[in-house]
């Protein structure tokens, strides 16, 4: 079965803060939370940095990565956070006693506590809408086309957008070294970043 992720053109990002509306909106994420969130990577304006003065900066969407070998599910005392077998790592409201466990284990700091709720929260991918065929929401909603989706396990150039298009078919084009995950250190991360013509510091 396929292992759904997302894939992030980040040359087409432009911070426009599309993808982190609509999610918040169609999840009624809480003030001040946020299932995603676009982080600005490298110098400020007007600096010099790399051998493009000033403009070796790129934007970079960061939210729960779906990984392969989540330690979010291996610290999780009740079982609440597990691996579905679309390859979604999903949190059961019904079992999650808001120890916040996984939100320590994980390393990109996506998980939060819902106060209110007292439970654990972060990305779903969606799953409701992607059980139907449908795309997630903040690749619905990404006004660049930076955001696509599909088969961690498959080839990138056939995730596909909004219209249907493949990134293959509409992006420009990219060699594997242009390919990047955030940080793996054991937990092997499923989303995708394709970066052209910048140094990639997602590693940092």
């Amino acid at each position: 079965m396929a292992h759904y992720a997302i894939a992030t053109d980040l040359n087409r990002c432009v911070a426009c803060m599309a993808c982190n509306a609509a999610c918040k909106m169609v999840n009624n994420v809480p003030i001040g939370s946020f299932w995603n969130k676009v982080l600005r990577i490298g110098p400020s304006e007007g600096l010099e940095g790399g051998d493009k003065p000033g403009r070796d900066f790129y934007y970079l969407p960061v939210q729960c990565q779906h990984c392969k070998d989540p330690e979010c599910v291996k610290v999780c005392p009740t079982e609440a956070s597990h691996v579905m077998p679309d390859g979604t790592v999903q949190i059961d409201k019904a079992k999650c006693i808001g120890c916040q466990f996984c939100a320590m284990a994980c390393p990109y700091g996506v998980r939060y506590l819902n106060e209110e709720e007292r439970v654990v929260e972060k990305c779903t991918l969606c799953e409701q809408q992607i059980a139907q065929g449908e795309l997630p929401q903040c690749v619905k909603n990404c006004v660049g086309m930076a955001k696509w989706f599909g088969d961690a396990d498959g080839d990138i150039r056939d995730f596909r957008g909004v219209r249907g298009e493949t990134i293959g078919s509409f992006c420009e084009e990219f060699s594997d070294a242009d390919v990047h995950h955030l940080p793996d250190v054991g937990n092997k991360p499923s989303f995708l970043y394709i970066l052209r013509d910048h140094t990639w510091k997602g590693e940092e």
